[in-house]
Parts: C-alpha cells; sequence; structure tokens
C-alpha cells in the first residue's frame, strides 16, 4: 500500500459517514489502534481503553442507541441554525450526511468506542495543610482535563485510518443515551466513554478539507490581534 504524507492525511481526513459494509481486516485494526496508543498521555497515566466492536447483534444495538441519541443531536443543531461559515448548501450537506450516520451506525463493519479509566485523586487528606482548600478546585481541573488524555489518540486514529485508506469520524451523541452504552458493552463503573468512530472502507472520496481562514481563528499573542491573513 502506498503510504501518503503526513500533511496530506490532515488535509483530506474528511468526516467519513458512509461507509462499506466490507469487513476490515484484523491487521489493518491493530496497526490503527497501535498509533492510537502512541499519543500523548497525561502524567504518562495511558489509562486510555478502546473497545472495538466487531460483533453484529453488538454493533445493531449500539446503532439503535446511537439513533436514538441523534434524534436529540438532531433537534439541537435544528435550534442552533446554519453556522455563518457555511452556506445553505453546505449545512444541507452536513445535516444530510449527518441523518445517514444516524440512521446507518449499526452497520459499520467496526465501531470503536474509546474510553477512559477515571483518575485516582488523593485524599484530602494526603495533602499539605496548604494545599487542602484547593482540593475542590482540583477535581474541577482533573474532570475538566480528562479530554487531554484520550482525544490525540483519537486523532491519531483518524489519521492512521487515512494513511491505510479507511474511513472514520469522531462522533459523540451517544453519551446522551451512555448508561445504555455502558450497560451493552459491560464497561466498568470506573470507565468512560468518550467517543463512537465507524471504521470501513469508505463510499465517498477523502478530501480536501475546507475550514475558515487562520486570519478569523487564530489570535498573535492577544485575542484582538489577529494572525496574518
Amino acid at each position: 500500500m502506498d503510504r501518503i504524507d503526513l500533511f496530506e492525511a490532515i488535509h483530506t481526513a474528511r468526516a467519513m459517514r458512509r461507509l462499506k459494509p466490507d469487513p476490515v481486516p484484523e491487521a489493518l485494526l491493530t496497526q490503527v489502534l497501535d498509533a492510537a496508543i502512541r499519543a500523548g498521555s497525561a502524567g504518562n497515566a495511558q489509562n486510555w481503553h478502546f473497545v472495538v466492536v466487531r460483533d453484529p447483534d453488538l454493533r445493531r444495538q449500539l446503532g439503535d442507541i446511537y439513533a436514538k441519541a441523534s434524534k436529540i443531536a438532531e433537534a439541537m443543531y435544528a435550534a442552533r441554525g446554519r453556522p455563518p461559515h457555511l452556506t445553505e448548501a453546505q449545512f444541507g450537506q452536513l445535516m444530510t450526511s449527518g441523518a445517514h450516520l444516524w440512521a446507518h451506525m449499526g452497520d459499520a463493519p467496526v465501531i470503536v468506542l474509546p474510553c477512559l479509566r477515571r483518575p485516582i485523586v488523593p485524599t484530602p487528606d494526603s495533602l499539605p495543610p496548604a494545599m487542602r482548600g484547593l482540593y475542590q478546585a482540583e477535581l474541577a481541573y482533573a474532570e475538566r482535563i480528562r479530554g487531554a488524555s484520550i482525544y490525540p489518540a483519537v486523532q491519531n486514529l483518524i489519521l492512521a485510518c487515512r494513511a491505510l485508506g479507511l474511513g472514520t469520524t469522531i462522533t459523540t451523541n451517544h453519551l446522551r443515551c451512555e448508561d445504555e452504552v455502558r450497560a451493552l458493552l459491560k464497561l466498568p463503573d470506573d470507565v468512560d466513554s468518550f467517543a463512537m468512530m465507524p471504521i470501513g472502507w469508505p463510499v465517498d472520496p477523502f478530501g480536501p478539507i475546507s475550514r475558515r481562514p487562520l486570519a478569523e481563528v487564530v489570535h498573535a499573542d492577544q485575542w484582538e490581534r489577529g494572525w496574518p491573513a
């Protein structure tokens, strides 16, 4: 298989929501997952786990849960309306593509759920007296940064899929019905899922990806100073 340049992968790894039902070789999945765990991990804890769902019945049930959760997402998108940087046609395409995935998640040959084990936070009594007053703030901090220990792995997974010609996308709609997902996949009480990622051979071509220009989203030194165009 021809290798592609890293920047080509970055610029063409579109969200692939329409996938063929053809199976994905286990060797390729192993390669993709190995790329995922090469990402950084806060404190080198490496407390990630990846549930790889290939069983047809489990995929169907996951798809049903995802479809139910996506009804809520659909209502939220409709109420929020079109983002200003998208044309009506682009927004319509986004909604159509999303609706396809909402209805066909269970048809993907592979569904990966990146998960994290909850961090161990020291008890207040174990801290120096001067630090105990910061305990609640530290709990809030630990919760806010959790994604930093899984989403870099998710991005590695996306780019590895692109390099191998596989399609995927990151979605989090299932978190609206997380208890059902937890029960179906028998996740331990101290493990949370952070994404649901269908993986398969894409129906549509890769890239290019269009984005808002840097001048609109990058700030030089301070917020009010934009990045040079």
